[in-house]
């Protein structure tokens, strides 16, 4: 059974991972330069999508966790929270 950690990692990841593919294809498409060889374009931002999504779910994950938060810290928030 995988822990609680590596749950949220995974679910993070998988979030993340729609977001940058979203952004990365909606310009690739939108940019007329990069529209012309959107077959590379594309399977780049493919790539890129996943490799940035594992190395952001670490951090993201780990800020859901009520645990690593001070009660100071609960209560103003940080970067990722707001």
């Amino acid at each position: 059974m995988l822990s609680t950690d590596t749950w949220l990692k995974i679910i993070c990841a998988m979030m993340l991972n729609a977001v940058i593919f979203g952004t990365g294809v909606t310009a690739v498409l939108t940019i007329p330069v990069l529209a012309d060889h959107a077959r590379y374009a594309i399977t780049a931002v493919t790539i890129l999508s996943f490799v940035l999504a594992v190395a952001l779910a670490g951090p993201v994950a780990r800020r859901m966790r009520l645990r690593n938060w001070g009660r100071k810290q609960w209560r103003e928030g940080d970067m990722i929270s707001g």
